[in-house]
């Protein structure tokens, strides 16, 4: 049952990863709109179509009060983390905000110590070490960096990684995995609302369906996300949320003509073989288990 979990969560992840990097691409093409106006929209109509699927299959609301603050924690790093990340990308080099977002890996897997109590093998840092390298082949970055935005997507990566290990604390208490996507989705929604009534920009009919099609993504990746690390550890799945770079990769190579030089490929090559060596590890210490 345990190697069940850890290839769903993986296959999880795989999903998840490449409805983000779909996502970032649609995000990119909605082209100069103000960073809270992207968050509301990429979070409003997840927060419609889970509430309408939560009144479909009846979802029970019924929470306990530890379950309400895991939630909230949840829900408030999670929209720290999405602003964070979106201010890096309005206002520094892309690649330079996504080498930095890279970093979330790491605190997911460190932030699972204090949360969810897990303990941290040197295995996964190692292997979460290496494919952070093998981000760096890719996105090459120039770290000529203004110091706030770095430091805003430093810290949407920290964010972020105390999202998805109370996220896993969630699913571990066995909160419906819409319930948190819809706390997470609407909470962002209302930090942001106040602040489209001061910046909101007029979007042409083209901006808008990218907006959409973002935000169709999003729930994909929040969805299978919300999966992953419900039922494997974050140790273990963390180093496939690398797979955005290669997926992203690929998308402009077909829709921007991009071709990946030999710094990529070095990439790429690191990237995978960390992935299919953690898969190979866990199954060679579940024959060793039993």
């Amino acid at each position: 049952m345990q190697q069940d979990n850890k290839k769903l969560g993986i296959t999880y992840m795989c999903i998840a990863s490449l409805s983000f990097a779909l996502m970032s691409l649609f995000i990119k093409l909605s082209g100069d709109l103000p960073t809270v106006q992207k968050v509301f929209f990429r979070n409003l109509l997840a927060s419609i179509v889970f509430i309408i699927l939560m009144i479909k299959d009846k979802t029970s609301l019924k929470l306990t009060k530890e379950e309400k603050k895991i939630l909230f924690f949840r829900a408030l790093s999670g929209t720290i983390g999405v602003l964070c990340y979106f201010y890096s990308i309005d206002n520094m080099n892309i690649s330079d905000a996504a080498a930095l977002n890279k970093l979330t890996p790491f605190f997911a897997i460190f932030a699972s110590l204090p949360i969810l109590g897990e303990g941290i093998r040197k295995k996964d840092v190692i292997a979460t070490a290496i494919a952070f390298i093998g981000s760096i082949f890719v996105v090459k970055p120039s770290f000529s960096l203004r110091l706030l935005p770095a430091l805003s997507a430093l810290t949407g990566g920290l964010a972020a990684g105390i999202a998805y290990s109370f996220v896993r604390k969630a699913g571990k208490q066995g909160v419906d995995a819409k319930i948190i996507i819809v706390a997470f989705s609407l909470f962002s929604c209302v930090v942001a609302l106040p602040f489209i009534f001061f910046v909101y920009k007029p979007m042409s009919l083209v901006q808008l369906t990218y907006l959409i099609l973002a935000s169709l993504m999003a729930m994909s990746g929040q969805f299978f996300n919300t999966k992953a690390y419900s039922v494997a550890k974050a140790g273990l799945i963390a180093v496939y949320d690398y797979l955005q770079v290669v997926y992203l990769a690929i998308l402009g190579f077909f829709i921007f003509g991009e071709l990946a030089d030999i710094y990529s490929f070095i990439g790429y090559v690191i990237i995978i073989g960390v992935a299919v060596f953690r898969l190979k590890g866990g199954k060679y210490e579940d024959r060793h288990r039993k």
